[in-house]
């Protein structure tokens, strides 16, 4: 199974940067782009890749372990930027990006410890991807739009484990699907 760790915004929250990003498609260029679906809209913790079925109790134990030992914290999509000279493009979090950060290492070091075979370790940058390109693009004024977008915010309480089911059809513009796999509410050692 391809599998990620990630904090799944509510709908409210994902209700209200859709009109945002309603705005943001309507920009020039904005046709070219492959936009992100909202039902897949998440701050991945940590992407562990193809995990073999027998990794995933392991994995899990581990998780609920991580979020056991993490308090519930407050957080808000706010702005944005962009990646790879403007091959995606993202919103940013605001809010306890500390607790954030703490979780997604608690994360990490969960598939670390399970025996996922993962990539080099980096730093933790929240982000939410909004759109995508083949090629570089002009997102100047994508971002400047991103900037003054600042959302509600909401009391993440639990962390999730999704798996990613890649398109293999091959039809144009087809999204990846996402499911949870499982639900762990946070700080519940008390």
């Amino acid at each position: 199974m391809r599998l990620f760790a990630a904090v799944l915004p509510p709908a409210p929250v994902v209700a209200e940067l859709a009109a945002s990003v309603d705005a943001l498609r309507a920009l020039p260029g904005g046709e070219g782009l492959r936009w992100t679906e909202p039902s897949g809209w998440h701050f991945t913790l940590a992407f562990y890749g193809e995990v073999a079925d027998d990794v995933v109790p392991e994995l899990s134990e581990r998780l609920a372990r991580a979020a056991r030992r993490t308090a519930p914290f407050a957080l808000a999509v706010r702005g944005g930027g962009q990646f790879g000279r403007g091959r995606a493009l993202w919103a940013g979090a605001a809010g306890d990006l500390a607790a954030l950060r703490l979780l997604a290492g608690r994360a990490d070091a969960a598939g670390r410890k399970a025996g996922v075979a993962m990539e080099e370790h980096r730093r933790y940058r929240a982000h939410l991807t909004l759109a995508r390109s083949r090629a570089a693009w002009e997102v100047a004024e994508y971002v400047r739009v991103l900037d003054l977008f600042a959302g509600r915010e909401w009391a993440v309480d639990e962390l999730t484990l999704v798996r990613s089911r890649l398109p293999v059809s091959g039809v144009a513009g087809e999204q990846p699907r996402y499911e949870v796999v499982g639900r762990w509410a946070l700080g519940s050692d008390g």
